[in-house]
């Protein structure tokens, strides 16, 4: 199955915020934040900050970096062929980066691709229920990719 990744991080090769996962087919979303850096870029603190907890109670998770990882490793779990699909390198490099608990420490998965698309004419900003919060620029990714035809 497909998962539309979106993620929130502290500025440009900043700390990872926040990540979600939308799957194509059902409606459990995954949503994690994490702790916040000490110093926050100004553009992430008007931006992001004020939307961090804008998702439906009982979603929001706020873990540290290994809980984080082991919570993908569970969601996850289930999906012997999952997907990851982002409209952004980023997103999908801070996704990989959080499956590394530590030194010579990974999540255990059977596999995983990931689909990096051209999503020319998608903007979370414009298309988000609730703009540069990760769980909502996800979902607004999965409604886009599901409109197009490949």
């Amino acid at each position: 199955m497909r998962y539309f990744l979106d993620t929130e991080f502290n500025g440009f090769g900043g700390e990872l915020i926040s990540l979600a996962l939308v799957p194509e087919f059902g409606d459990q979303d995954f949503y994690v934040s994490l702790p916040l850096p000490e110093k926050i870029h100004p553009w992430v603190q008007q931006n992001v900050i004020p939307y961090l907890r804008f998702v439906p109670e009982g979603i929001d998770h706020q873990l540290n970096r290994v809980e984080a990882a082991q919570h993908i490793e569970a969601y996850l779990a289930h999906d012997t062929d999952p997907v990851v699909v982002a409209d952004w390198p980023d997103d999908l490099g801070y996704f990989c980066h959080l499956l590394v608990k530590g030194p010579a420490d990974m999540i255990t998965l059977n596999g995983l691709r990931l689909e990096w698309v051209n999503a020319a004419g998608f903007s979370s900003a414009a298309n988000s229920r609730t703009p540069h919060n990760a769980l909502h620029d996800a979902r607004a990714l999965k409604d886009f990719c599901l409109g197009l035809t490949y």
